[in-house]
């Protein structure tokens, strides 16, 4: 599967702004804390419901992101991956969000009972029933290993004109 994304969300009532994260992330590349190539940081922090502030690598970007007025960090993987791209780009948004948490001392925390898959290619992954058909058996694998199978809920657009995405909740 290539172009992964994966969204963790935040709890509810982070006490941050967006743009604290723009020193955070320029430290990030200064110091080379993270395994992929990192290029900049963007602010888009003035967009309502939109990226919030993107940390740009060669092979992936972070960021975090307040798309649909939802708090999160969300990888957005760019280059192939060998192996299973799905648990590289969980793990990597899930170190992002453990940095994250440490870098705001307790005013940001993430939650471990919600994750959100975007398929980033409409090509390669259309929205629609056989291109959710085609993933699926991937992604529920994928699922019941963070949450255990017959413990989740999942949640999908259906209006192709939407990148495919799945949203799977802990539902116990």
């Amino acid at each position: 599967m290539e172009h992964v994304n994966i969204k963790i969300f935040a709890e509810p009532g982070a006490q941050i702004s967006l743009d604290e994260a723009i020193p955070v992330f320029h430290r990030w590349i200064q110091k080379r804390d993270l395994p992929e190539l990192l290029i900049d940081v963007t602010d888009y922090s003035h967009v309502i419901a939109g990226p919030g502030v993107l940390l740009i690598g060669h092979e992936a970007n972070y960021s975090l992101d307040n798309a649909r007025n939802e708090l999160g960090v969300l990888y957005n993987r760019k280059a192939k991956v060998e192996g299973d791209s799905l648990k590289q780009a969980y793990d990597a948004a899930l170190t992002a969000a453990q940095r994250l948490e440490q870098e705001f001392d307790g005013k940001l925390k993430f939650r471990h009972d919600e994750v959100e898959v975007t398929l980033n290619d409409r090509m390669l992954h259309p929205n629609t029933e056989a291109g959710w058909n085609a993933v699926r058996g991937e992604l529920e694998q994928f699922f019941d290993g963070l949450f255990e199978a017959g413990h989740y809920s999942v949640q999908r657009p259906t209006d192709p004109r939407e990148r495919l995405w799945v949203r799977a909740r802990r539902t116990n």
